[in-house]
């Protein structure tokens, strides 16, 4: 029988089954009333009709990509459900039918592109627009087919799913600081946000299938360099008309404002540029993890050294290659189809590079085997990454020689830069060594290949021998009296040590200074300058004493949060030999406690405190406390207040879980004299 104008089969309402789907998408954690699919993985649809579904009908599923006015057929997907000739790969075809309504099964390919999607079910009546008809199509590490496949379950559970990790900021090779941090992927506006990200990076939509495309555009993206980015980078204070970058807990605020206002939100250093990467890549699907370089070099001529030179004293010199205390990027997981076979898996990307890469602040993604093998001629930025993990360190000083004032190299370190490169371990809240990712042992034959190897694409003249280390007859290092906490004297003993027999005559000189992290010169404490003798093998201290009035005033002025640097340099008469080293000592602070229950109910008032106790022999002024976590919000920020020594204060807190599931609750705490004491308390939210 014919169908006449008035049996004409019409789609009237579509169940998106977003609980089913999402279950198993690992997309239901998050905060968004629309269905969130992972590509490669099919998903399901409940479509009602005005009548009972006909064998002979015809239903179609028309999926238009993206926001824009675009009418071009590349914009829409056309799936027929009945006929078998839908546009290649996405499937889609009606699974079960009663009465008005079907199941459709839809399948997306695993190259899908990433992105929103708006749905419409067309059959001979017309097209039907249900409500809240857009459907996101995100990255799928659990899809084989997926180019960021990643089979380790746990590995998928930390690297995309977890919502709160930390950074690894201040402190030095061997003393290592977290910074906690709520990613919060998938707290309200922040898939939108991800989207409109998208949108303003320009890529074609078939670029926006692949995540070598995606991650490059969004490195340069998250910062002000590039129109429009999400953060302004400021390396030194004031911090005026923002927040500075110590203050940050987490992505989400900087997110949220972003995508409320599209203004670039104000301030961040790299750490906050990371975090805000890791939130964004995680969201998309993309595998990634936020990595801490400790003495990561930038190599300002491209050769491979980091040539430092300083005055007589010990002081280093502006025209310096420079060395960050630390820098945090990020590696994302990935195959690399556009590399030779080998080099899939992480691949750095750095928010926060202080070189530009094809005109614009973005770096990576660059394969860390690459990195590791010396193969800095792919794509991309390898050649800049390897040099921050992997060149050599030479230090040159003034001197007057014959009355001329020359610069003498006195030290070729193969071993200082990259010391020690970290991230979050898998499942708990420690650290993970991941130096030997990046390198080979140092000194080792396959490490010397390895910067010969990168050496070749090095077009500086500088680079065309590999230098060599100086035979050592001495030792120099530094020994800490006391642990070194702000208001207390600085008491440290250069130590000279001979490791051969003989009598020999040193000229030491040393500077120990008050800097930033990125090696920014706040104050210079003390220089010490002696001539000393030794006989045989034997070790000479000298001592090296700041008082806290001397650098406390400065520390306290500074809203960044500062380090001592000292710089040794050794004369031996003898052998004519010159010496260098340096050594990195940070601040104790005190410790913070975040008193919580270990359960407590979905969307009921959940209590604690809060404690601190300032155990230093100074006043803490002006602190402030700022405690978040994923699915508690508003974060809670209290007013600034004094606690003077040994002073406990209590801060009351009360918040309502919004999520089930193991949440993780920071607490984070600021003053005038401390910077940067977090936090944190995991507790199971219950229905």
């Amino acid at each position: 029988m014919s169908n006449t104008a008035g049996n004409l089969l019409q789609a009237v309402g579509v169940n998106f089954l977003i609980e089913e789907n999402t279950r198993l998408h690992h997309t239901n954690e998050y905060e968004n009333g629309c269905l969130i699919v992972r590509r490669g993985q099919e998903f399901k649809l409940r479509v009602t009709f005005s009548r009972e579904l006909n064998d002979n009908d015809e239903v179609t599923l028309v999926l238009k990509i993206g926001e824009n006015e675009d009418e071009s057929n590349d914009a829409y997907l056309y799936l027929n459900t009945r006929s078998g000739t839908n546009d290649e790969p996405w499937q889609a075809k009606i699974f079960e039918t009663n009465r008005e309504e079907c199941v459709i099964v839809v399948t997306s390919p695993a190259d899908a592109i990433v992105g929103k999607y708006f749905l419409n079910v067309v059959t001979e009546a017309g097209p039907f627009s249900p409500t809240n008809n857009c459907v996101y199509v995100l990255f799928n590490p659990w899809c084989k087919a997926d180019s960021v496949f990643m089979p380790e379950e746990d590995k998928k559970a930390e690297y995309v799913l977890n919502e709160n990790g930390c950074l690894y900021t201040m402190g030095h090779t061997v003393q290592i600081y977290p910074t906690l941090w709520n990613y919060g992927q998938f707290e309200k506006d922040i898939l939108d946000c991800c989207m409109y990200l998208l949108d303003e990076s320009q890529l074609k939509p078939n670029e926006r299938r692949d995540p070598v495309k995606i991650s490059r555009a969004m490195s340069g993206l998250v910062n002000m360099e590039k129109d429009n980015g999400v953060l302004q980078g400021r390396w030194k204070e004031p911090y005026q008309g923002g927040t500075s970058p110590l203050h940050w807990t987490g992505s989400v605020p900087i997110l949220q404002t972003y995508y409320r206002t599209k203004r670039t939100v104000s301030y961040a250093q790299c750490w906050v540029f990371s975090g805000v990467i890791t939130t964004v890549m995680r969201c998309l699907g993309i595998p990634t993890r936020s990595v801490t370089t400790y003495d990561c070099a930038h190599d300002t001529e491209e050769n491979l050294t980091i040539d430092q030179y300083f005055d007589e004293i010990g002081n280093i010199l502006p025209h310096s290659d420079f060395i960050w205390t630390f820098h945090v990027w990020n590696e994302v997981w990935m195959k690399r189809a556009d590399l030779p076979e080998g080099f899939d898996g992480w691949q750095v990307i750095d928010g926060t590079p202080p070189e530009k890469s094809k005109g614009i602040v973005q770096c990576g993604p660059a394969s860390v085997k690459a990195i590791k093998q010396g193969e800095v001629g792919h794509g991309y930025d390898t050649k800049y990454v390897f040099s921050e993990v992997n060149a050599d360190q030479v230090w040159w000083r003034r001197k007057n020689v014959n009355g001329e004032e020359k610069f003498i190299k006195c030290n070729t370190d193969t071993e200082y830069i990259g010391r020690n490169i970290t991230t979050k371990a898998v499942g708990k809240l420690e650290c993970e060594d991941i130096t030997d990712q990046y390198k080979f042992p140092e000194g080792s034959e396959e490490e010397r290949n390895a910067m010969k190897t990168a050496m070749f694409y090095v077009k500086s003249p500088i680079a065309a021998s590999y230098p060599t280390s100086f035979k050592r007859d001495f030792e120099l290092r530094v020994q800490q009296e006391k642990t070194l906490w702000p208001g207390q004297p600085i008491d440290l003993n250069i130590v000279v040590e001979s490791k051969f027999a003989g009598a020999w005559t040193v000229d030491l000189y040393a500077s120990c200074n008050l800097e930033s992290y990125t090696g920014r010169l706040e104050a210079n404490l003390a220089t010490v300058h002696q001539t000393i003798k030794t006989v045989g093998k034997t070790a000479v201290p000298i001592p090296l004493k700041v008082a806290a009035d001397v650098y406390m005033n400065k520390l306290t002025s500074s809203e960044d949060e500062l380090l001592i640097k000292v710089n040794i340099f050794a004369d031996i008469q003898e052998s004519k030999q010159n010496l260098a080293k340096q050594v990195t000592l940070t601040f104790q602070t005190p410790a913070l406690e975040l008193k919580l229950p270990e359960k407590a109910k979905l969307n009921e008032t959940l209590r604690g405190e809060v404690i601190f106790k300032n155990t230093l022999s100074i006043p803490l002024e002006n602190c402030k406390l700022c405690v978040e976590g994923p699915g508690i919000y508003p974060a809670k920020n209290f007013n600034q207040r004094d606690v003077q020594p040994g002073e406990i204060a209590t801060f009351k807190i009360e918040c309502i879980p919004r999520k089930i599931g193991n949440k993780t609750i920071i607490a984070k705490l600021n003053s005038t004299q401390v910077k940067g004491i977090d936090t944190s308390k995991s507790i199971k939210i219950t229905a």
